[in-house]
């Protein structure tokens, strides 16, 4: 008796191990109810320890995990397609993404990052539309601005959202429409008062520091991701360090006369040889964004994503996961990129096919990385002031929104492998 119980324990165990050994896979191709919300899924189960493999170019990008009915309950409650598998069925994905003949491969995340949004205080969520993606998709994250910057805090966080911010110091270039506004006025007080509290004359010297201990940042390792015109104005403000943009009606004082022989692009993360629009009565920073003339109307505005290999270019393959390689684009202060202005050290990710109009791009800048995303809202075409706020539950399936939650992804990845 003894005996025959001590098979049946045995038994048990192995039928208990089997199936502990079987995975939860969450597709993420056309099969998949809510795209948006399966990344926040992802960063649940990093969070409690659970390691997850992205499946690059393998159903859209698929993740695959240890299965467990908490993970399984989680993904029922929030509306996230998934699939339980066996062991031999999982080891057949893995043979297939492994495969030398598939552009495909295991990317390992290990741990979720911790996540920082440069935002103003009192700002909307639905006037940024990363904060929106985080909150639609349950992804946490703190908010910081330009006192955390200053005060060196960057360095607690693995990922850093720049919120559409102006960091020329040229309140964003509102000064012709707006500055009768009580909204613009209010914004005015709060930089100015921000710069006086944080020992600054003028609001574009303090944002110079900020830009300045952000590319501290990137270089030590982190991950910045910006969009909409926290691009273009990025890299002026770097470029400008040494010499004054801002016409007297934002600073109190003259441009200099000299600023283009000063402007300095050896400094800047992905633009050179650009030219400031200096008026304040122009709604525009540089000639680095391409105008709605160039775009040529809704119908016609589409860009398409690039196909990097996956297993030698992990980085890239990982931005650039979606369910669709042509997505519909978006307007913004910024919407797109002139490309005879990016460097040729910058990766393109996306652009508009048979144009020099680039949507996306990236590139490694010191031990850290950065990635450039124009356009303001993916689902709101022509996004305007007090505009009502995208509702997130009726795009879940939004091409142009995984785009950024990629970005806040792929820093969970093994940093070894990131770094070769």
């Amino acid at each position: 008796m003894k005996y025959f119980v001590t098979i049946i324990g045995c038994l048990f165990l192995m039928v208990s191990s089997l199936f502990g050994q079987s995975k939860l896979m969450i597709p993420m191709d056309l099969q998949q109810n809510d795209h948006l919300k399966a990344y926040g899924i992802t960063f649940w189960a990093l969070n409690k320890s659970i390691e997850v493999d992205w499946l690059l170019n393998y159903r859209g990008g698929s993740f695959l995990m240890d299965y467990s009915d908490l993970i399984a309950a989680e993904c029922r409650i929030r509306g996230v397609s998934f699939q339980q598998i066996d062991q031999s069925s999982a080891q057949s994905i893995y043979d297939l993404v492994q495969s030398n003949d598939k552009n495909m491969d295991v990317e390992k995340l290990e741990k979720a990052p911790k996540i920082a949004v440069y935002v103003p205080p009192g700002f909307q969520p639905w006037d940024d539309a990363v904060t929106l993606a985080l909150d639609y998709a349950e992804v946490p994250y703190e908010k910081v601005w330009d006192d955390e910057v200053i005060s060196g805090k960057l360095t607690k966080y693995d990922w850093l959202h720049l919120h559409h911010e102006d960091f020329t110091g040229q309140y964003g270039k509102f000064y012709g429409s707006s500055r009768n506004e009580p909204w613009y006025q209010s914004q005015v007080r709060l930089l100015e008062a921000e710069a006086k509290k944080l020992g600054f004359t003028k609001v574009s010297e303090l944002k110079k520091a900020v830009v300045r201990k952000i590319k501290d940042y990137v270089a030590n390792g982190g991950f910045m991701f910006a969009m909409c015109s926290a691009t273009d104005s990025y890299d002026i403000a770097i470029a400008a360090d040494n010499t004054d943009i801002c016409d007297a009606v934002f600073d109190g004082d003259p441009i200099d006369p000299d600023y283009n022989s000063k402007l300095d692009f050896t400094k800047t993360f992905a633009f050179e040889n650009f030219k400031l629009e200096t008026s304040p009565f122009v709604y525009e920073y540089s000639n680095i964004d391409v105008q709605p003339n160039e775009v040529g109307g809704q119908d016609n505005d589409y860009f398409t994503l690039f196909d990097f290999s996956a297993k030698f270019d992990p980085v890239p393959s990982m931005l650039t996961q979606n369910h669709v390689n042509v997505v519909r684009g978006f307007m913004g202060q910024t919407t797109m990129f002139h490309k005879s202005l990016i460097k040729k050290s910058v990766t393109i990710l996306g652009e508009r096919e048979g144009t020099d109009q680039v949507r996306y791009l990236f590139s490694n800048f010191g031990r850290g990385f950065f990635a450039f995303y124009g356009g303001h809202d993916p689902e709101d075409y022509q996004h305007a002031v007090n505009d009502p706020p995208t509702d997130l539950k009726l795009h879940k399936n939004s091409p142009g929104y995984r785009l950024i939650l990629n970005n806040v992804l792929f820093p969970a990845a093994k940093k070894k492998k990131l770094k070769t």
